[in-house]
């Protein structure tokens, strides 16, 4: 959720997935929900809506997600949902109409607070689209003050002085100035937001956060007397997140990643539970699908091939003259070896292969076979049996649900911070599968998460 570094463009529409809802969601009961709605989200991206929805639930709200903008009213007793769109690196116009098609909806479920998720590498454009979006949902909700943080010190971001850090690094020093889609070449936030804003843009400093909330609440009051309408946050700490969370009670508008939302539910009266989410038991065959190409997978791609598991490589070069040939070559590979163990079907490269291929192929058109190559071996992997299923990368986690026809997620546990586990009903047969945001996940997660599960059903 996510910094997602792909090899691909997003799929230009995930249409056919405007009603696949997360956890509790029934399309064919449009009645209006039990109880007040606390929480809308709004994110830009899938892995990254199931990293705020995991967040939310560890601290303690009942979370329906959604992919796409749903047409149908909520039915469900839940506390927050969350809208998940692939609006992170289409046009800005574009992904501020989406944006706010997502706010009507959740209006017209009586929301009572807006939160709009972005990566926590803030990824964006030179053009957005993180400020315009942010601007719309402004102007909509008629507030003029909001907080800004990528913060999510759980899985190495913090930001210090307004600089976003990515472990102990710079944000434009860990790899995602290499980024295909979204290239981050100023760890400076408040210059990169200023960038895509006409509001002004101010900062909320460690200083302030460290004395608690009532100092919060001063400093918000006097920077919008300041004039200042967008204020980027510094946060090194879970603690500070939750000395956050009581200044923000009442703000129509919050923007932030994932790790903000550990401090929201306390200012409804929620508190995290003890009560895991339990999901059926994992069965099946088991396998791999990766596309991202952030550090973190390619690191987590090479410790995969170095335990000696089996491993195929895509290759978008090979694609030039008909995808389906290398789709039948994976899929008649991963039955040879499936029955023994995981198996990992890749296309991750390093950004140096990324720019070859985009060269030679077009960005656009690298990225759509790709992500078609992908989807198909994921539906055909779970033809064979493969019934545990790890997915990597934001786009190419879209391809594959599309792919596979999911229609619904239950989350279940936490396998790292961001990443939990789900399971999924397709027309196939039941499925565990974790989509999994590219820059996300220690090195030995592919083959950890399978155990893991095995642990928790």
């Amino acid at each position: 959720m996510t910094g997602v570094q792909t090899c691909a463009l997003p799929i230009s529409t995930l249409k056919s997935l405007a009603h696949i809802a997360i956890i509790f969601i029934d399309s064919h009961t449009p009645s209006p929900m039990p109880s007040p709605l606390l929480l809308g989200c709004i994110a830009d991206d899938f892995t990254g809506a199931t990293d705020l929805a995991n967040n939310l639930v560890r601290a303690g709200m009942r979370v329906v997600q959604t992919i796409g903008v749903p047409s149908v009213p909520l039915s469900a007793e839940v506390d927050a949902v969350v809208v998940a769109l692939k609006s992170r690196t289409i046009a800005p116009d574009d992904a501020v109409n989406q944006s706010l098609q997502a706010l009507q909806w959740l209006q017209a479920q009586g929301v009572s607070q807006i939160y709009f998720k972005y990566c926590s590498t803030f990824d964006s454009t030179a053009q957005g689209n993180i400020g315009p979006v942010t601007e719309a949902l402004m102007q909509a909700l008629e507030t003029d003050f909001t907080i800004a943080t990528p913060a999510f010190p759980d899985n190495g971001r913090t930001v210090f002085k307004g600089y976003l850090f990515v472990g102990d690094v710079l944000l434009n020093e860990s790899g995602m100035q290499h980024h295909p889609l979204t290239p981050m070449t100023d760890a400076n936030l408040v210059r990169v937001m200023q960038a895509q804003c006409k509001s002004k843009v101010g900062l909320l400093s460690y200083k302030t956060i460290a004395q608690g909330t009532p100092a919060i609440e001063k400093e918000i009051a006097h920077l919008q007397q300041q004039g200042i309408r967008i204020a980027i946050v510094d946060a090194v700490s879970n603690d500070d997140l939750m000395r956050l969370g009581p200044a923000l009670k009442g703000m129509p508008l919050v923007t932030a990643g994932s790790g903000v939302a550990i401090g929201l539910p306390q200012n409804f009266g929620l508190s995290p539970t003890p009560k895991a989410s339990v999901l059926p038991p994992a069965t099946g065959l088991q396998a791999v699908i990766s596309g991202s190409c952030s550090q973190a997978t390619n690191r987590q791609v090479a410790h995969f091939k170095a335990s000696g598991r089996p491993a195929f490589l895509i290759d978008p070069l090979h694609l030039k003259g008909g995808w389906q040939d290398l789709v039948n070559d994976a899929l008649e590979w991963a039955q040879s070896h499936v029955a023994s163990g995981p198996v990992l079907v890749y296309s991750t490269a390093t950004p140096e292969s990324v720019q070859s291929v985009q060269s030679q192929l077009g960005v656009e058109a690298a990225g759509h076979l790709v992500e078609q190559t992908l989807a198909a071996i994921a539906r055909g992997l779970v033809q064979i049996g493969v019934q545990q299923l790890v997915v990597a990368g934001g786009e190419t986690s879209g391809a594959c649900v599309q792919a596979l026809g999911i229609e619904q997620l239950q989350i279940g546990p936490q396998i790292d911070p961001g990443v939990p586990w789900c399971h999924a009903h397709t027309p196939l047969g039941g499925v565990h599968i974790t989509l999994k945001s590219g820059n996300f996940g220690t090195d030995d997660f592919f083959t950890k998460a399978f155990t893991f599960l095995s642990q928790q059903t």
